[in-house]
């Protein structure tokens, strides 16, 4: 999908956790098309600068990086009363991209604290902005995307919370599409299997993520670009019949990702060593 293809200069994009990985590329897929970009972070480890040269390099409007907690609802209209200080009066796309949790590793770490943190990091938030979206602007964003992951159907180490607050989301998908219909709002998940940043390093740990670089071939991952214009597709006003759904980006390799597809890879490794 080229730069020419889809225009979105006149369109506003809001991006909770949009300073790192998914998020901040799919900032970049919407601002080399011409939109302004409104990121969001939490824990401050984001380089403004790098982030502005990223922008720059690909002939994109400057973003605006602001600071807001999603869990906080105080954040929250804290961040749009700046918005709107900033002479800006809409968001025309909001990607609700911000997913935390702790990593279970048995039985025993099952808490419902736990469990009602990860739903507010990665559950509420896309409720919760869409509220005060239209309280602030007096109008909901037209497209809404939650990201998501493949953890409600597969198995991931220590994802039983993720998995959890994302299978939450996707449901809420289905009604808030019912919910929202009659205001022309598009609203879908996306979900993805591994991609290759440093949140997966720092959910599954540095020595899975070393075994995935020797045992998994490098067609496996997806891009992170590849899952950003894939939100933009769904953003670009040719996909507005679909809505509450969950579309999984994945290449189709989920099908065939199991004992038999690394059995085969083993078989083939062989081969070659023979």
């Amino acid at each position: 999908m080229g730069n020419s293809f889809l225009d979105f200069s006149d369109k506003v994009v809001l991006i909770t956790g949009g300073t790192r990985g998914i998020g901040l590329q799919t900032g970049l897929s919407f601002g080399k098309r011409g939109a302004l970009c409104i990121l969001t972070y939490r824990w401050g480890d984001h380089n403004e600068e790098t982030i502005y040269d990223a922008f720059q390099q690909q002939k994109a409007p400057k973003p605006l990086l602001l600071y807001a907690d999603v869990s906080n609802n105080e954040d929250t209209k804290t961040l749009l009363e700046q918005i709107k200080q900033q002479g800006i009066s809409k968001v025309d796309i909001f990607i609700s991209n911000v997913s935390s949790a702790m990593v279970i590793n048995c039985f025993d770490d099952y808490t419902l604290k736990g469990l009602k943190q990860s739903i507010s990091y990665s559950t509420w938030p896309m409720i919760s902005y869409t509220k005060e979206i239209e309280k602030a602007f007096g109008h909901y964003p037209k497209y809404i995307i939650g990201v998501s992951s493949t953890g409600p159907t597969n198995y991931s180490i220590g994802y039983d919370y993720v998995a959890a607050s994302k299978t939450v989301m996707e449901v809420f998908v289905k009604y808030l599409n019912y919910r929202l219909h009659k205001h022309g709002v598009c609203i879908n998940a996306v979900r993805s299997r591994a991609i290759k940043t440093q949140s997966l390093e720092n959910t599954f740990g540095k020595d899975l993520a070393d075994f995935a670089k020797k045992f998994v071939p490098d067609n496996y991952w997806i891009q992170p670009e590849e899952l950003s214009e894939a939100i933009v597709a769904l953003c670009s006003g040719y996909c507005d019949i679909i809505s509450g759904q969950t579309i999984t980006v994945d290449k189709g390799t989920t099908f065939f990702d199991n004992l038999m597809e690394i059995y085969t890879r083993s078989q083939k490794n062989k081969i070659k060593q023979v």
